[in-house]
């Protein structure tokens, strides 16, 4: 079903998730999940304005020190001025967790797609918590996202 429903202003979601977890090494998970829920939200949500650490910063894992570190600092600022924020946390992530924080600071809605439903960082800061992607995009496919997500992260914009 592709309920499309116009609202007066564009969503802006921030897309959290793992990249390194909590690898050892100098590689990152799959971001594949990335380009799904990008999708996914551009089909249902045509003026979505999505941030996308990963699709704003592609080679980040070279960056030297100051690079890093300056995106790193921008990133999380940027949770914070989303009307919505989608973790995604198969593994732990700390980059995740100050994201989450971040938004949690600044009013916006989060949804965490994770099976860590008992650690505090996402039980005290997640506004919805679900179990993996699927029921996402079931939630853009059946319209629950669209009649009750949006509007809600919406409003928090107002308070």
């Amino acid at each position: 079903m592709n309920l499309e429903v116009k609202f007066s202003e564009p969503l802006r979601v921030f897309l959290a998730g793992v990249m390194q977890a909590n690898r050892q090494d100098t590689l990152m998970e799959s971001q594949d999940y990335r380009l799904t829920l990008s999708e996914a939200l551009r089909r249902h949500i045509p003026d979505v304005q999505l941030i996308d650490p990963w699709a704003e910063n592609p080679g980040s894992l070279a960056y030297d020190d100051d690079q890093a570190r300056h995106t790193f600092l921008t990133m999380t600022s940027k949770a914070s001025e989303a009307d919505l924020l989608i973790a995604y946390l198969p593994l732990p992530s700390m980059g995740t967790a100050m994201e989450m924080w971040q938004a949690y600071q600044g009013n916006t809605y989060i949804i965490a797609i994770t099976p860590y439903v008992h650690h505090w960082a996402i039980r005290f800061t997640a506004n919805e918590v679900l179990p993996d992607l699927e029921s996402l995009l079931g939630w853009l496919e059946d319209g629950r996202f669209q009649q009750q997500i949006v509007p809600a992260a919406l409003a928090r914009r107002q308070s």
